[in-house]
């Protein structure tokens, strides 16, 4: 299998999104991007170990069970599943895993020296060319939790966006099945 290390490149608030934010990752050439939507805490989180609060940080839980943890886990984006990315912490050792949410799995990355991958095929189906200098961030409609995909489908009738409606109809309705 192969696949694409990722690095944390930001994260920005979701304006109107109650707390919501983006975090964007990019492959190593910061040539493709992959947007993942996390919540108000796990933004707090992140934002605490960005803004250089290192020394407040290093007695929290992440921090002191990844000083626990060995050397050979890695973290693996394996796929979608009803809107969420599917992570998988992984000692690559023994062979045991554990599934994560994909924001924790950034989090845990971002203070370790876990790498965190995802499946090429999966990159390129999700990604988007990166731009660092883009106003906002794309994110694939089949990676959005299906509350937000109907909060979406409400706003683009509303707008009279009606080719992006139907995709959100369609993604709607493919979960239902």
């Amino acid at each position: 299998m192969k696949r694409t290390l990722l690095r944390f490149e930001n994260m920005q608030q979701i304006v109107g999104g109650e707390g919501l934010s983006v975090i964007l990752l990019t492959d190593e050439a910061q040539k493709r991007a992959l947007s993942v939507v996390c919540d108000a805490e796990m933004s707090q989180q992140l934002l605490m170990r960005l803004k250089g609060n290192r020394e407040v940080c290093r007695t929290m839980l992440p921090e002191a069970l990844i000083q626990m943890l060995p050397s050979t886990y890695e973290l693996m984006i394996v796929g979608v599943y009803d809107g969420q990315y599917q992570v998988m912490l992984m000692d690559v050792e023994n062979g045991d895993s554990v599934r994560v949410r994909t924001s924790d799995a950034v989090l845990l990355s971002m203070i370790s020296n876990i790498p965190l991958y995802i499946e090429d095929r999966l990159m390129e189906r999700q990604s988007v060319p990166f731009d660092e200098n883009a106003t906002g961030v794309a994110i694939p409609i089949n990676s959005m939790d299906t509350p937000r995909l109907r909060a979406a489908l409400q706003n683009a009738v509303e707008e009279e966006n009606y080719e992006l409606a139907s995709q959100l109809r369609d993604e709607i309705n493919r979960r239902k099945q």
